[in-house]
């Protein structure tokens, strides 16, 4: 049984449901060669298992399934097993409220198995469908295996039972038939007794009163006779025949009293057996009356039971699959809040990084500002020495001059070719000056449109899709440490300029009487830068500013999705003690049902203790009455009278 148990859970897992702990329980108990689940309540899946099971099975060869409470469904799934079946010789299915599709499936299982020997279907309702249990006779009369048939209490009316008595006439090898007839064949001997003792006491009459005319024509025949004989003899006989005449007389009378008495006996006992059979029929119909009350409560506890099984297999699943969705979204909300802790973690390093790398620049730009303004007070120095010593070259040109007036003209001719030169130096290094600038400037213009276009697509990005902005962080970190590194080459480029006007400054100052007029367009020149540096400085911080508040923007987009997480979680919790209140609220109707079924049970038990009951005390008034008319016709006085047999 190890092994027929093993492949019940096998069976049972495969179809995806599970295995009833009381059938494996009987499974683990039972002997070899039985199989014994009866009161057990066998669901449909059970049924299927079991059914597929005994298609193979070679070992058992009794299967006692009483009082299982079988379904239409299960019982079909169950005898189907049954029909391929070569090694089970006894099956027992009573009190299974057997109908239609079960009479239907017992048909089929006796066409096609060739092996039961014994079948027991007591307290069922086959005979209840004319035409299903017309089907059952039909193959019952095919059947050649059988050896005996229990189909007491059946609801086997007339019609059955002429499709029944059709059957046995075909088949030869029934031996035993129990049918739910007994108590209409002791009615039945009871009447046949009763109208064999009303004929005995027919045909004593008839003696009597026979005997009685016969008396009177002889007592007629010696009155005749008398006047002819006047002897003393004829006078003692006359005597005689008066004496006898007298005594015939008493005696008839007393026979006529005592066939009036048998008479009225008669009739009392035909008034009595008319009421035994009110009284029998009556008892009949309480009793089917009771057995139909009985199958329908057993219909609807197994109708119960059955709902109740389906809705707690629902539940527990309904309530799987929610536990499952709710762990899903809860790590799916875990997830997000972690992606997002980490986005909001990235993007705060990345503020704090572009704070840091805005504060170097600013002091770069400070210490840059100090060293141009150093180099202003520097070259403003340098001016106002190169102009006292023009002016101390002014007063030594005075004193030289005539001397040295033809060498100051050639001097005056090369310095002014020279000056030209320098000019044009000058103006070539303002306009590369100027060249740089532009395209500054237009590096800004693009830096800013590229920024503009960023943010724009960032923003839709970001829209768009939430996973890439990690991605597109970079990108835009990328680009920010792209534009920081041409500010940073442009902040290069003016300082090699600052140095090449120092250059230009410190030569100017050894010619300083010819380029007065430099210094100042070189002064104004710087001021312009200075202002262009300013400006740059203040688009600096306008786009330090910008990202800022780009980033503040984004922490607080990721503080709503922090928000909306929490809000989640708070439904998901709100959730979560939702299905405990309806677990809870399962559960009482569980218990409120198991309670329903218990006292459903403790009404049937009741129901049943009362029809065995009056099934007793209904056998006790049959025996008591078959044994008072036996003993009233046996105690009898007409008994001796009566001829013999």
């Amino acid at each position: 049984m190890e092994e027929f148990r093993r492949a019940y859970s096998r069976l049972c897992k495969e179809s995806g449901t599970e295995p009833q702990e009381t059938v494996l329980q009987q499974l683990h108990q039972l002997p070899q060669g039985r199989l014994d689940l009866a009161t057990q309540s066998l669901t449909v899946d059970t049924c299927r298992a079991l059914g597929r099971l005994l298609q193979k099975e070679s070992l058992l060869t009794e299967l006692i399934l009483s009082d299982c409470m079988l379904s239409e469904e299960g019982a079909t799934l169950l005898l189907q097993g049954l029909c391929v079946n070569t090694v089970v010789r006894f099956l027992d299915l009573k009190g299974n409220n057997l109908r239609a599709a079960g009479a239907e499936a017992l048909a089929k299982l006796l066409r096609q198995n060739k092996s039961i020997q014994s079948l027991t279907l007591e307290w069922n309702n086959l005979g209840t469908w004319d035409e299903a249990f017309a089907t059952f006779c039909g193959a019952l009369a095919a059947n050649g295996a059988l050896r005996q048939l229990d189909l007491r209490n059946n609801q086997i009316n007339h019609k059955g039972a002429e499709e029944l008595a059709l059957a046995l006439k075909s088949n030869a090898s029934l031996q035993q038939l129990e049918q739910a007839m007994d108590h209409n064949q002791d009615r039945q001997t009871v009447f046949r007794e009763s109208q064999a003792r009303a004929q005995v006491l027919s045909k004593e009459v008839r003696h009597l009163r026979e005997e009685k005319s016969k008396q009177w024509g002889m007592s007629r025949l010696w009155a005749l006779t008398g006047s002819a004989w006047l002897c003393p003899q004829f006078l003692d006989l006359m005597e005689t025949i008066d004496r006898q005449r007298e005594e015939m007389a008493r005696s008839s009378k007393a026979s006529a009293a005592r066939v009036g008495q048998l008479q009225e006996a008669l009739n009392e006992r035909h008034s009595i057996i008319n009421s035994l059979k009110a009284k029998l029929q009556m008892t009949e119909a309480a009793l089917a009356l009771s057995e139909q009350k009985a199958q329908d409560l057993g219909e609807l506890l197994a109708t119960t039971e059955q709902e109740q099984r389906s809705l707690v297999q629902r539940q527990a699943k309904e309530h799987r699959l929610e536990q499952q969705e709710a762990a899903e979204r809860e790590s799916k909300l875990l997830r997000d809040l972690s992606a997002a802790n980490e986005k909001n973690l990235l993007l705060r390093n990345q503020v704090d990084e572009l704070e840091r790398k805005v504060k170097s620049q600013q002091e770069q730009l400070f210490l840059t500002k100090t060293e141009l303004t150093n180099t202003t007070a520097e070259l403003k120095m340098r001016a106002i020495q190169a102009e006292e010593r023009l002016e101390l070259e002014k007063n030594r040109s005075r004193q030289s001059l005539e001397d040295a007036e033809h060498l100051r003209f050639k001097e005056v001719e090369h310095m002014t070719r020279h000056l030209e030169d320098s000019e044009r130096a000058m103006q070539e290094r303002v306009q590369r000056l100027e060249a740089a600038r532009l395209s500054l400037e237009e590096e800004l213009s693009r830096v800013k449109a590229a920024a503009l276009s960023e943010r724009s697509q960032a923003e839709e990005e970001l829209i768009k899709a939430k996973n890439q902005v990690r991605l597109e962080e970079q990108q835009h970190q990328a680009h920010l440490e792209e534009k920081l590194r041409l500010l940073a080459q442009a902040r290069d480029e003016a300082q090699s300029t600052c140095l090449q006007q120092k250059q230009t400054v410190a030569d100017a100052q050894v010619r300083a009487s010819q380029l007065g007029l430099q210094v100042e367009s070189l002064r104004r020149r710087l001021e312009e830068l200075q202002q262009e540096l300013s400006n740059k400085d203040q688009e600096k911080v306008a786009e330090v500013t910008r990202v800022r508040l780009e980033l503040q923007e984004q922490n607080g987009r990721l503080q709503a999705e922090l928000t909306a997480q929490e809000a989640l979680k708070e439904k998901v919790a709100a959730l979560e003690r939702q299905l405990k209140v309806i677990a809870s609220d399962h559960r009482e109707a569980l218990l409120d049902r198991e309670s329903e079924n218990a006292s459903l049970r403790e009404k049937l038990r009741l129901k049943e203790a009362e029809i065995a009951r009056i099934r007793d005390e209904e056998a006790q008034r049959a025996s008591f009455l078959q044994n008072a008319v036996l003993a009233y016709v046996q105690g009898s006085p007409l008994r001796t009278l009566s001829p013999q047999k």
